[in-house]
């Protein structure tokens, strides 16, 4: 959901030669089949028929419910068995096998990655989509984590709104949030401000000295701000609870709690703080040795077109990384993803990156000083 114009990654020769790359778009042009391993609400029937109705090409679907179990199954086969996987980005390191290489091929020459939002494609390549110098990885879908807004009894533009809104004066007792998440929201506006020099909260990736120091001090300065608390929340009905049943008017949430509110009621709208909007990032990429390389191609292809991408955000409620899905969406998704997501907002994300050993630990120490204060 953003975009600034760069210039696209280049790509190498494809990491499988084939004598002909089928392209989706090659109606019952193609036969074979493609074995793919996606999260259980991806891939659902209307993708499904589509796909093979266009290709020609039966869809082999096995799914998971967690990146772990993704990657213990690929692990498990020595990286056989799929030709098509798609795990979140950030976990691109659990497909290394035991010599240091990944289990993706790079991607191959003939899928249409420009079809990619340009920043996200750039933005991958540090999250993990590329390994050893070879982009193996394409984002796929994503979402986000920003501020949910009662502008009936809070009005902020659009361009003011800050992650340090949740703590005015004139949210007393009426800021909602995920303590895990509050951390790194009020991080980013702290560092922003100059208070708590982090990196852009990188640095609590670091090591476990800079996360104690980073979180720590967020930590001490939302607790002398904790009359700002109204409700916090650990699930999407908590957060819409903390709206509607807790009075707030303001909270950190995910951008399912605000789109939400706002088909309810028009003054509740879900916008991108100015620090820059948390995201994450699922992708999919064709494993080195898929037996189906061909149909894998075709089957890339197909899911990066614009119009899929909007049955895939109509069936799931996730965004889709390809430029132009949301036109394909409904009405209403069209118009909220074009009210939050602008350019500068596409080209201004924080993307969660990959946990270190320490990073989950330590934050749930600060999380629970923050939830007994």
């Amino acid at each position: 959901m953003k975009t600034t114009r760069r210039s696209a990654i280049k790509l190498g020769a494809a990491a499988v030669a084939a004598p002909l790359v089928l392209r989706a778009t090659d109606a019952l042009a193609s036969s074979g089949s493609v074995k793919v391993l996606a999260w259980q609400d991806y891939i659902q029937p209307n993708i499904r028929e589509k796909f093979e109705a266009d290709t020609g090409i039966k869809l082999e679907l096995t799914t998971f419910g967690s990146n772990d179990e993704a990657e213990s199954t690929i692990r498990a086969n020595g990286g056989k068995g799929f030709d098509i996987v798609f795990p979140s980005i950030t976990n691109a390191s659990g497909y290394i096998d035991d010599n240091g290489d990944s289990f993706f091929a790079e991607v191959p020459a003939d899928v249409k990655i420009d079809n990619v939002i340009p920043s996200f494609l750039r933005d991958s390549a540090s999250l993990g989509g590329m390994q050893a110098g070879k982009q193996v990885l394409l984002p796929f879908d994503w979402g986000t984590e920003g501020l949910t807004l009662n502008r009936g009894k809070l009005d902020i533009s659009d361009a003011d709104l800050s992650f340090g809104d949740l703590w005015r004066p004139e949210a007393k007792g009426a800021a909602a949030f995920r303590q895990k998440s509050v951390i790194m929201g009020t991080g980013l506006y702290l560092d922003a401000i100059g208070e708590v020099p982090s990196n852009r909260m990188l640095d609590v990736y670091k090591s476990e000295e800079d996360a104690r120091r980073v979180w720590g001090a967020i930590a001490g300065w939302i607790i002398e701000r904790k009359g700002n608390f109204g409700a916090f929340w650990n699930n999407a009905t908590e957060a819409t609870a903390a709206f509607k049943d807790a009075g707030c008017v303001i909270g950190q949430t995910w951008d399912t709690t605000g789109l939400l509110l706002n088909r309810e009621d028009e003054n509740f709208v879900y916008r991108a703080p100015k620090e820059g909007i948390i995201t994450w990032l699922d992708s999919f990429g064709m494993l080195k040795q898929a037996m189906n390389p061909e149909q894998a191609v075709a089957f890339m292809n197909f899911m990066l077109q614009p119009e899929v991408g909007g049955m895939f955000a109509n069936n799931t409620g996730y965004n889709s990384a390809v430029m132009g899905a949301a036109d394909h969406a409904s009405e209403n998704f069209k118009r909220q993803f074009n009210d939050v997501y602008t350019a500068d907002v596409l080209g201004n994300m924080w993307w969660w990156q990959a946990d270190t050993p320490f990073f989950a630990p330590i934050r749930n120490e600060f999380v629970e000083i923050i939830t007994n204060a």
